[in-house]
Parts: structure tokens; C-alpha cells; sequence
């Protein structure tokens, strides 16, 4: 049978040109014939679920046996209002939280620095020293939950100050559980939040790492993500290659500290988008999954079943979201988190609807919330495990993916290796450039987007809905807690604790968590421990590409 991708002859557009087929190419530019024969596929030897190489998963009962963390990307304004909307999902059946840190959080800036003031809890809570963590969680048992933080510039101090939360609680640390992201070189790469040069970041996220395996052996010291680099631009087999080439960066600095990978690769965890092409996106998951494995064992002589275990959470939304009818949103993230299950996550995030243009209001988080509940109890997609393994086009699909990813990681290999490609600015240009053509893609009507360049409407006739207001009393409640934080704790403790924090970022073979744990119960803010590092290690300086 002909594996011509159409038989029909296409629309013109105004020049009398033929008009691209957009079924033709997936969104990564993988040729799609309209059939895939038992030919086209060749031998599919998937393996089964649970063993190596994992493409069909990582568990053989899959979600039969436990399903997977439901959570709702959520943080703004002050830490009670947080703390207000974390059980308000918790009590509507949100089995895990995901906390968002406003910008000066994330990049090291405390409340009262002329930097912070204007983004004081805009996109995330304000988290600028322990008293406010104690907020934060209050009344939440963090031996019962999972707490998952998108924070990567300052994610060993967060972490440090969750720890400091569990002691203050009497919750041991071995039954912490969650993940943090502390994944440093997308953020160079794709979303800006660094604060320190590239190798003394990867030193930092080395010593949060190895600490983590010895004090929290549940909780997931890094969650290697590809999600804002696909946010940036990529497209799908970019997200997952170049995300697999950080990984092996961070397992390469790892080992150089003296890690063991049959051990800490246990706890690395990966963190991605899922658009819209449903196949793509599963292909993507199962591609990545064998491919980690077989690198981990091939590369790494890993030797361990779990340690080869790709484990990975999703945000259903993102960029695939459109501010225009955000109505049609909550489809796009409903087909996206099916995608997500049936590429086998263990944790999913969706999108609320009109995220797109502002914080989530109560209304559209709940409906994001029942989006993943209906999934999980109503659509019957994860009674069995794998439900797409097997067909002919997910196989073909996969191995086409499998080949384009690794020909991704290959162009950074060649490169010299990701850290001299982030120095450089080489991704960040490759990124970019396949933004631009994205968007061209779209202006062209090549990529359809309903809402944007297909089913449009009079701009003027608009469907927001109920508007998100935020506190106007927020950066004032926000400083004045500041300031009573400084005003009340013991300012000689904190110099100490600070010292000794600075004395060790000088030893490169001192692990610097101790001493930052100790300086989150001491009350020394952010920008404090921010400040001691960046005397000894300096700031990035972004590449300049022409």
C-alpha cells in the first residue's frame, strides 16, 4: 500500500499555491504517512511493563496499581492565601501540591530589595525566610503529602527550608516525600531564573542531591525538566533530547562527587509538557523511557532495575494554551492529560482554562482538578497499562521519535557537551530559532490553532469570565512580615550561620546543605544565603550572540 501522505488534492491559497498539508508532519517534522502497514512498523518488540527497556512503563500493573499524583500548580500572593487555596484543593480531592514561587523567590531577591518590590507574589508565593514556610504548612501534615516546587536558582535553600519546616513540625525526614525541580541548566537555556555561573550551580545541585539521598531517601532532590524549554519553543523531540542530555550532564557531575549512580539515580525524576498531537506525545514518553534506560545501563554500567527507572510528572497546558476563546482550553488540556496517561506519568499537573492570561481563579482550578478526576475514574484509559502499546503507528512512532532524539543529543555531544553549549549560547539560539519558526508556522496557517488562525472570532467579542483580582494589600502584608522576621530573630546566630555558609561554598569538597538547613532555622532570609553565595561564586553572564 502507498505510504503517500494524501490522495486528495490540496486547498490553494492566494497566490494559487498549494497550502501545506498539516497532517502531513507531526509538530516535531516527522513525515506521517496516512496508514502505517504491519510492514512500516517492522518487528515490534516492546518488551513488557515493569522491565527493561520500560517502554511499555515502569510498573507492570500500571495505574491498577497506584495512580498517579493529581496536582494543581498553584502559589500567589502572601503564604496564608496560598495556604488558603492548598486545602481548598485538598478538600476537593488533590492528592499532591505543587507550589509556585513568585520571581523574587526564585531568583534570590527578598521582599525589601528594589529589584523584588513590583513582582512581590504576582506569579507565586512570596517565601523569603522560614517564617513564612511555617505559614506555608500550616495545618498541612507534610508526612502525608507530596510536595512537588518549581524553583531552580534557589532550589537548595527552598529545599533547605522545607526540611527546616518538616523538623519544626516533628516530622521525620526519611517520610518526606515530593520533588523539586533544581534543574539550573534549562533554565539557561529556556526561562532565565539563574543567579550563578553554570559550574558552581551544577556543584550545588550536586551537593542537594547526594544530601537528599542520605537524609530524604523518598523525596526527589531534582526533577530534570524539559517543560520550559518545549514552553520556549522546542518541539517534542527537542524537549526530550535535550532534557536527556541534561540528565547525563547532571549523572556525569554527580559521579564526579563521588556519587554512586546505582544509588542516585533512583531519585532523579524528569518534568515535561504535553501538547496537542496525542500520538506524538505518548511516542515521546515511550521513546524517552527506553532510550534513559538503555543509556543509564549502556553508558553507566548501571545494574539496578530501579535505578533505570525513567519516573516523570507533566503540565498539561503551557504554551499549547491561547488566550483567545480560553474556553476551548480546558478540551486542549483534557486531551492532553490523556495523552499524559497514556504515555504513563506518575504525576500530572493540568492547566486551569484561562491560565493563559492570569492566575487560575477557584472556579477554573476546580475544573482543571475534575479535567485529571474524570480522566482517572470515568475515561477507563488507565485500567490497562500501555492501551496504545502494540498498534502500528505508536510503535513506528516511537522508534521514529527514539531516532530524532537521539539525534538531538548527538548535535549537543558534538557540540562539546551542554555545559560548553550553554556557555556559548548555542541552545539557547537553537531553541529560539524553532520559535520563530513555530510562529511563523502559525502565521501561515501551516499549524492550525482554533481560536487563532481557524474558527476566529470579531476580536472585540470576548469570553474571559470571572477575573482573577489579586490582594492590593499584598506587598505591604509581604514587608511587614519581613520585618518583623528581622526584628525578632537572633541577628548573631544568623551571621554565624552565614559564615560557616560561605567558608563551605569556598571548599569545593564540602557539602553546602548543612549549612544552609542550619541557616533556614537560624531565620537568614533568601537574599542572605543568595548574597554568601554569590561573594564566592559570582553572577551568570548571559552570551551574546550574533
Amino acid at each position: 500500500m502507498s505510504d503517500t501522505t494524501t490522495t486528495q488534492s490540496r486547498p490553494k491559497d492566494g497566490t494559487g499555491a498549494t497550502k501545506p498539508d498539516p497532517l502531513a508532519r507531526t509538530p516535531s517534522g516527522i513525515e506521517v504517512p496516512v496508514i502505517v502497514t504491519p510492514e512500516m512498523a517492522g518487528k515490534i518488540r516492546i518488551g513488557e511493563p515493569g522491565q527493561f527497556p520500560f517502554t511499555r512503563g515502569i510498573f507492570e500493573n500500571g495505574y491498577r496499581g497506584r495512580l498517579w499524583t493529581i496536582r494543581q500548580y498553584s502559589g500567589f500572593g502572601t503564604a496564608e492565601t496560598t495556604n488558603e487555596r492548598y486545602k481548598f484543593l485538598l478538600e476537593r480531592g488533590q492528592t499532591g501540591l505543587s507550589v509556585a514561587l513568585d520571581l523574587p523567590t526564585q531568583c534570590g531577591y527578598d521582599p525589601t530589595d528594589s529589584m523584588a518590590r513590583s513582582e512581590i507574589g504576582k506569579v507565586g508565593v512570596s517565601l523569603s525566610s522560614l517564617a513564612e514556610a511555617e505559614i506555608l504548612f500550616d495545618g498541612i501534615d507534610l508526612s502525608g503529602i507530596s510536595t512537588s516546587f518549581t524553583i531552580n536558582g534557589t532550589a537548595a535553600i527552598i529545599y533547605a527550608m522545607y526540611l527546616a519546616v518538616a523538623d519544626k513540625q516533628g516530622v521525620p525526614r526519611e517520610k518526606l516525600t515530593g520533588t523539586i525541580q533544581n534543574d539550573i541548566l534549562k533554565e539557561y537555556v529556556a526561562r532565565g531564573t539563574w543567579i550563578f555561573p553554570v559550574r558552581p550551580s551544577m556543584r550545588l545541585i550536586a551537593d542537594s542531591v547526594l544530601y537528599a539521598n542520605r537524609e530524604t531517601p523518598r523525596f526527589n532532590p531534582i526533577s530534570i525538566a524539559g517543560a520550559h524549554v518545549r514552553d520556549a519553543g522546542a518541539n517534542a523531540a527537542e524537549e526530550m533530547g535535550y532534557t536527556l542530555a541534561n540528565g547525563l550532564a547532571y549523572v556525569d557531575e554527580f559521579k564526579a562527587r563521588g556519587g554512586d549512580v546505582n544509588a542516585f539515580a533512583k531519585r532523579l525524576s524528569f518534568f515535561f509538557y504535553v501538547h496537542m498531537d496525542l500520538f506524538e506525545e505518548v511516542a515521546k514518553f515511550r521513546a524517552g523511557r527506553r532510550l534513559w534506560a538503555k543509556l543509564l545501563r549502556e553508558r553507566y554500567g548501571v545494574t539496578d532495575e530501579k535505578a533505570l527507572r525513567f519516573r516523570f510528572g507533566v503540565v498539561c497546558g503551557g504554551s499549547s494554551l491561547t488566550a483567545a476563546q480560553p474556553q476551548n482550553n480546558i478540551v486542549r488540556v483534557g486531551i492532553e492529560t490523556m495523552a499524559a496517561v497514556m504515555g504513563g506519568a506518575q504525576s500530572v499537573f493540568t492547566c486551569a482554562f484561562d491560565e493563559a492570561y492570569q492566575i487560575p481563579t477557584e472556579t477554573s482550578a476546580e475544573i482543571a482538578l475534575r479535567t485529571q478526576q474524570i480522566v482517572a475514574h470515568e475515561s477507563g484509559v488507565g485500567r490497562t497499562v500501555d492501551p496504545l502499546g502494540g498498534g502500528y503507528y505508536t510503535e513506528w512512532l516511537t522508534d521514529r521519535m527514539e531516532e530524532e532524539i537521539t539525534r538531538v543529543m548527538q548535535t549537543v555531544e558534538d557540540y562539546g557537551g551542554v555545559v560548553k553549549a550553554i556557555e556559548d549560547g548555542f541552545l539557547q539560539s537553537q531553541i529560539a530559532e524553532r520559535a520563530r519558526e513555530r510562529k511563523q508556522a502559525t502565521d501561515s496557517e501551516e499549524r492550525l490553532v482554533v481560536g487563532v488562525n481557524i474558527g476566529t472570532r470579531d476580536k472585540t467579542d470576548t469570553d474571559a469570565g470571572e477575573m482573577f483580582q489579586q490582594d492590593p494589600e499584598t506587598v505591604r502584608q509581604v514587608t511587614e512580615k519581613y520585618h518583623r522576621v528581622m526584628d525578632s530573630r537572633d541577628n548573631e546566630t544568623v551571621r554565624r550561620a552565614l559564615d560557616r555558609l560561605s567558608e563551605a561554598a569556598r571548599r569545593d569538597d564540602e557539602n553546602v546543605m548543612p549549612h544552609l538547613v542550619e541557616c533556614c532555622h537560624a531565620y537568614a532570609t533568601v537574599g542572605e544565603m543568595v548574597g554568601a553565595l554569590k561573594a564566592e561564586w559570582g553572577e551568570f553572564q548571559e552570551p551574546i550572540r550574533f
